[in-house]
């Protein structure tokens, strides 16, 4: 009886390590998940000036889609589209540049305007093919705003301005999930 009694106290003191150890490990768990929510939050709250990418690639309307192509290089995936005094114009993704190159479905009705679009040539230009009005968010705002603007328009590149309206940089989705990373660790 009495190795019995042995057994049973040695099963019941393992248990209780163990129930301890979980709750250790429960602990740890919830500090961590409380001391990354605070970095989440703290994200929101940093400038877009700090996050944002300052090398990016800069054309103008007038280049040609050729010389755009060509400057894209393996990390590029957009260009700021500026005039002579650095002011934002438009803006292109490679996203925009497939576009030329899927043709109208085969029933459907095309105007004058988008069968000229189809037409790629060597002619063709930065200021055929560029978003004239994009998306854009401002040097001075917050993380936090810029990620909504993104949520919002499904955009994943966004150009970045001051007052006036001039180039500083590029925000991309990529930025800010390097910046999540480096404050979650």
């Amino acid at each position: 009886m009495d190795t019995l009694n042995a057994g049973e106290k040695s099963h019941e003191a393992k248990a209780k390590k163990i129930r301890i150890i979980h709750s250790k490990r429960r602990l740890l768990q919830l500090q961590r998940k409380e001391e990354l929510s605070h970095n989440i939050r703290y994200v929101s709250k940093v400038p877009v000036r700090l996050v944002m990418d300052r090398d990016y690639l800069v054309v103008h309307p007038h280049d040609s889609m050729a010389t755009l192509i060509e400057s894209m290089g393996e990390e590029e995936s957009s260009a700021i589209v500026v005039d002579s005094d650095g002011k934002l114009v438009g803006f292109v993704t490679m996203k925009d540049i497939l576009h030329l190159f899927d043709v109208p479905r085969r029933h459907s009705i095309v105007g004058f305007g988008l069968l000229k679009r189809y037409s790629v040539t060597r002619a063709t230009r930065v200021e055929d093919i560029m978003v004239t009005k994009p998306v854009t968010v401002n040097i001075n705002d917050e993380l936090g705003h810029a990620i909504r603007i993104m949520l919002e328009t499904g955009k994943h590149h966004l150009p970045v301005v001051d007052d006036g309206g001039r180039a500083h940089g590029l925000l991309e989705v990529k930025d800010i999930i390097r910046l999540i990373r480096l404050v979650s660790l």
